[in-house]
């Protein structure tokens, strides 16, 4: 079962969930299906001791933990 990231397309809210075969999820926070799909940065551990993720980053501009496009800092998780 796939991990998918979404943002709300009603409320804003982002989250993740498991989707299973053709289930279509809805929003935790006000039940809404207008849902945009986001990119998931994952992190794996180099042999350098850094991780992707900080590329992956510094690529996309947005949080790695979160993946708020205002970037690392941002939220709570943090």
């Amino acid at each position: 079962m796939p991990i998918f990231e979404y943002v709300c397309g009603e409320c804003q809210h982002r989250f993740e969930t498991l989707v299973t075969g053709s289930q279509q999820p809805g929003c935790p926070a006000c039940q809404s299906q207008k849902l945009e799909k986001q990119f998931s940065v994952f992190a794996a551990v180099s042999s350098s001791g850094g991780t992707r993720a900080r590329a992956a980053q510094a690529m996309s501009g947005g949080c790695g933990t979160c993946g708020d496009p205002r970037g690392p800092g941002a939220c709570s998780l943090n």
